[in-house]
């Protein structure tokens, strides 16, 4: 009795400690608030300015048929998303930085809970696996998750706790609770559409294999199910009952040849992808390869049968994401649309959730054989936490030169655009050059480009019209444009896909070939650029102003449409 006091103890240290490092891991940005740096990509380019747009256009509780007006000349309110979503709340009552910070924490922290309390109950329920159950936890809380996907992946520890609970009818309402609460700071779309298709095959096996109808775990998925939708019901409409094609109409996913396909199934399988990961390379997958080593020969109890399971998931979620973009399936994608508009690749987003916790079985599986094992265990979580920590975002995205959130977004800088130019933001519609609509979206500019996931196909093609000499000239842009066109950027083939030349850099462009015609019959008048147009005359473009300060990372050439 007194030993297991002394093991609960020890655990609730463990456990201080965990929340100590993940509190240490978020402080930069309670610290250096707007100063601090963070992921550019599907983060400061685009979600972050959408909600900022969003509140500000009063139309957060808008019609499903309701449009912004400051993008694209009326974005669908469609186009971002359920204003039932905590993270659209958070930008809604707080600064931009400050909303960012307690996202991050809210996620961390679930996060945490969520792993630590599937492998208490679930899967390493001995006292003496604290280590590892508080270890597993704790690296899982630390992974660079996609920002706005909230509790989307992240979150699927906690739920899978509460299914397998009613599952094995051991719920209370704290079970139910969590899956009432969680849909409204996650992402359907984004991930527990995936895992709650996985909860339904989990449901299926007991049907069939074990003559179990288990109508609470039924009830519970259906239940969670039904709440996402209700949640996403702007979602809901867009891709059953709309009725105007959008530019999801185009997309051409399935490209790949065989051997591309197979080589991107080993590179997901490796690495990871951006928006789930997952920094399961170097440690947490050899301790994984080694412990499949270890059962190969031998006798296979629970524990090793759960891990040979998520073992083999792991790599066959890859294989799925790979083969989706498989040529061979364009046909089928074209018959039906919604294979085009609804990106079914994701399943992969379950493999944070089988990594780290195949992860912590494999821990465990070492840590039975012996002694120096045990040792072997204890250093792959350390060496895992500190590779985490080196991913911590202030670390990474200064030291890659990313601009912090101040000098990315430049807010004194636009102030000083828009006061030159004078006139009330509605009143003109602006683009930028080799820098990302986001800005100026997020500086109150009504703007003809923008990045979004959906839009009506009838703007793209009318938005090709002004940059068609310039995707004719690269090859590479006309497929990115015509074949996915999320960015409905003033493309340059001499700056590529390269958004954000810093006000230090000496590029120029030399030969830009845009129908300014067509820029100024859809209401443009500006151009911002972020490097010089040296053949501006010749595109019917009149250099006003460079502007540039020591807040923003940015000199802006502002051009007027003659």
């Amino acid at each position: 009795m007194q030993e297991h006091s002394i093991v609960e103890k020890r655990e609730r240290i463990a456990i201080w400690i965990a929340i100590f490092l993940i509190i240490l891991y978020l402080s930069p940005l309670y610290i250096l608030g707007e100063n601090a740096h963070i992921r550019v990509h599907d983060n400061l380019d685009s979600n972050i300015a959408w909600y900022k747009v969003l509140v500000r256009s009063g139309e957060l509780f808008g019609s499903i048929n309701a449009t912004i007006p400051q993008v694209i000349n009326g974005l669908p309110r469609n186009a971002y998303g359920t204003e039932f979503s905590g993270i659209v709340w958070l930008h809604a009552l707080l600064p931009s930085m400050v909303a960012y910070a307690v996202s991050q924490t809210i996620t961390r922290g679930f996060a945490f809970l969520g792993m630590y309390l599937l492998l208490k109950r679930h899967f390493l329920k001995e006292k003496e696996a604290y280590l590892i159950r508080v270890g597993a936890a704790l690296t899982f809380a630390l992974t660079p998750f996609w920002p706005s996907g909230m509790l989307s992946t992240l979150g699927m520890p906690l739920a899978l706790w509460a299914f397998l609970s009613i599952r094995n009818r051991q719920a209370s309402w704290k079970e139910w609770a969590t899956l009432a609460l969680l849909p409204f700071y996650a992402s359907f779309v984004l991930g527990f559409f995936f895992f709650l298709t996985a909860m339904g095959l989990l449901w299926l096996r007991d049907a069939i294999g074990k003559k179990q109808w288990n109508i609470p775990f039924l009830g519970s998925i259906v239940f969670m199910t039904s709440l996402f939708l209700a949640i996403e019901y702007r979602l809901v409409y867009s891709l059953l009952f709309s009725h105007e094609p959008t530019s999801r109409n185009e997309f051409v996913s399935s490209k790949l040849g065989f051997w591309h396909t197979i080589h991107l199934v080993f590179k997901n399988y490796f690495l990871g992808h951006t928006h789930v990961m997952t920094v399961h390379t170097f440690i947490i997958q050899p301790i994984l390869f080694l412990a499949f080593a270890f059962i190969l020969r031998a006798k296979k109890g629970e524990l090793e049968r759960r891990f040979l399971f998520l073992f083999i998931l792991n790599f066959v979620l890859s294989v799925w994401y790979a083969f989706w973009f498989y040529k061979g399936w364009q046909s089928l994608k074209e018959r039906f649309a919604l294979l085009n508009t609804f990106n079914f690749a994701r399943f992969h987003f379950l493999r944070p959730l089988v990594i780290y916790l195949d992860f912590a079985l494999a821990l465990q599986i070492l840590w039975r054989r012996n002694r120096s094992w045990k040792q072997v265990a204890m250093a792959a979580i350390l060496l895992q936490t500190l590779l985490l920590g080196g991913f911590n975002e202030e670390i990474r995205y200064r030291i890659s030169g990313t601009p912090s959130f101040k000098e990315f977004y430049a807010e004194h800088l636009f102030h000083e655009i828009k006061e030159y130019i004078g006139k009330p933001p509605s009143s003109y519609r602006v683009a930028s050059i080799g820098l990302h609509p986001a800005i100026a979206q997020y500086n109150g500019f009504y703007t003809l480009d923008t990045y979004n996931n959906f839009y009506p196909l009838s703007y793209k093609h009318s938005f090709r019209k002004i940059i068609a000499k310039e995707l004719d000239k690269s090859p590479e842009l006309k497929d990115y444009f015509d074949h996915w066109g999320n960015r409905v950027y003033i493309f340059s083939a001499e700056l590529g896909k390269h958004y954000g030349f810093r006000k230090t850099s000496h590029k120029k462009i030399y030969h830009l070939e845009l129908h300014t015609d067509v820029f100024k019959k859809m209401g443009g008048r500006y151009l911002f650029s972020s490097v010089p147009i040296m053949n501006a005359k010749e595109n019917h473009l009149r250099l006003l102003k460079a502007f540039e300060d020591s807040q923003s990372v940015w000199k802006i050439y502002l051009y007027e449409v003659e």
